[in-house]
């Protein structure tokens, strides 16, 4: 496929990923991946189940003489999130991803990646096939629609799968086992806009932040990433806070758990105003890259003229104050785990399609009530703004269980093997885990992964050899469990 990749070893392992990688497979968009496990499940002798969600089984018979083993889960998600650069060219819905090795990394050129988590469908499906992975019976579960809300987890038929242990793939950290995963819901403000005539003596420009980092809403959320949307209304505001510009058009973001990097809108200020404006945005962008530091070093705030002759939209100053006002970032730290953040909220994406202005904000808590205060402080600064607020369903969390089996076999198991104690937490993150202990009364779990790095932005990598050493874990664990 030119990317290197599956010339890389355990070629087993990555070339599969690189047949992952080719593959189109955005969220509700996987018919090309299920196509391709379904393929692969036949050509192989297996027997694949796919569920009215969308969700894929693979029964996989034990190593001849352990039958009678556990039967272990192997879980992963097939969707990945589609982001790039403002100029990257590709068209997701028929390119491949333009993945290369470069050193001790998978990059690629200025989209996603799709390791998250294509990686951990990789390992599931090369450990089911590898001549020297010894196992019991193993379910390979391939969701669907993950990364938009978890439809696939929520909508699978609870017959699909039988055992009740189960290894999720798709965490992002080496040495870490998770015990424990955010919950998560949407929160939607509308606007149905009027417009009218642009200020009399006013002249058009187009405002923008570009630059910026972005990354998972959930694992990058303190990492004081610049938000687009908030810097955009900063600079709106910078010269009357009280009475903005009106504009034209709005809109930054393009996906509900990624932080938004780029944001831009068409804006009307006073002709006499147009060269103060200007500087006093300079100063803002001096310091607002203070303020981002190291965590953003490329924020880019721009002002150009343009010609517009469209209208103005009336509710300008609300909508405005509306982005300075919503939670962004950490909200409440966890307690019990030193550093975690249990609650937090996500300024994600603004769009104007038309008379209609909408705001989409992700919350995340593993403490159901705090989410949920914090959805109810989203809605009321909407409807105080004079937008109509949607809550949609929330997802679970996954409470830790640290006296979980599967949890004290696979820590004994890495403590063994690498003569270090593994790292036992939470994640600030939307796993499947929730969804499914739900769907699975019972179910015995825990989830680990490789080092991938940016994930749901175009900085995504995946280190190799942290891949290597998580495959060779996860086929040690399949060993000791079946034994």
């Amino acid at each position: 496929m030119g990317t290197g990749i599956s010339d890389l070893e355990p070629k087993l392992l990555f070339s599969i990923f690189d047949s992952l990688v080719a593959t189109p497979r955005g969220s509700k968009k996987e018919g090309r991946a299920q196509e391709l496990a379904l393929k692969w499940a036949a050509e192989h002798g297996f027997k694949a189940v796919k569920d009215s969600a969308g969700n894929i089984a693979i029964k996989v018979p034990a190593t001849p003489g352990l039958e009678k083993a556990k039967g272990v889960i192997i879980q992963g998600h097939l969707d990945i999130v589609w982001e790039k650069t403002p100029d990257n060219p590709i068209n997701f819905e028929t390119d491949p991803i333009p993945a290369f090795v470069d050193g001790d990394f998978i990059r690629t050129r200025g989209t996603t990646l799709g390791a998250d988590n294509g990686i951990g469908v990789a390992c599931g499906m090369a450990a089911a096939i590898d001549p020297d992975c010894v196992h019991g019976p193993l379910e390979l579960l391939l969701t669907v629609d993950e990364e938009t809300g978890m439809g696939g987890a929520f909508g699978i038929d609870p017959g699909l799968v039988a055992g009740r242990t189960m290894l999720n793939l798709d965490s992002e950290e080496e040495g870490t086992l998770y015990v424990g995963c955010a919950g998560g819901g949407d929160s939607t403000i509308t606007f149905n806009v009027t417009r009218a005539a642009a200020p009399a003596g006013s002249k058009a420009l187009k405002i923008s932040v570009s630059g910026l980092r972005g990354g998972h809403s959930g694992l990058e959320i303190h990492s004081n990433r610049g938000n687009s949307l908030r810097i955009l209304a900063r600079m709106a505001t910078v010269l009357d806070r009280t009475n903005p510009p009106p504009f034209c058009t709005i809109n930054g973001g393009t996906k509900r758990n990624a932080i938004p990097r780029d944001s831009e809108a068409c804006i009307f200020v006073k002709a006499a105003q147009v060269d103060a404006f200007k500087k006093a945005v300079k100063t803002l962008h001096e310091q607002v890259k203070i303020e981002l530091g190291d965590s953003d070093p490329g924020v880019c705030l721009k002002v150009e003229d343009v010609q517009c002759d469209c209208k103005a939209v009336v509710e300008s100053t609300r909508i405005w104050k509306l982005l300075l006002a919503l939670p962004h970032g950490p909200v409440i730290m966890s307690q019990a785990i030193q550093g975690l953040v249990e609650t937090s909220s996500n300024m994600a994406q603004i769009t104007t399609v038309g008379d209609v202005v909408t705001v989409l904000c992700n919350s995340r808590s593993m403490v159901g009530s705090s989410m949920e205060a914090v959805r109810q402080s989203i809605q009321a600064a909407g409807e105080l703004a004079g937008g109509i607020c949607e809550l949609t369903d929330a997802y679970p969390g996954w409470r830790p269980d640290m006296k979980s089996p599967i949890l004290q076999v696979a820590g004994d198991l890495w403590t063994e093997s690498t003569g270090k104690a593994p790292k036992i937490t939470a994640i600030h993150a939307g796993l499947e885990c929730g969804v499914l202990l739900e769907k699975y009364p019972g179910m015995d779990m825990v989830s680990f992964g490789p080092d991938i790095r940016g994930a749901h932005s175009p900085e995504e990598n995946l280190s190799i050899p942290s891949t290597r050493r998580i495959y060779t874990f996860l086929k040690a664990l399949l060993k000791k469990l079946a034994a």
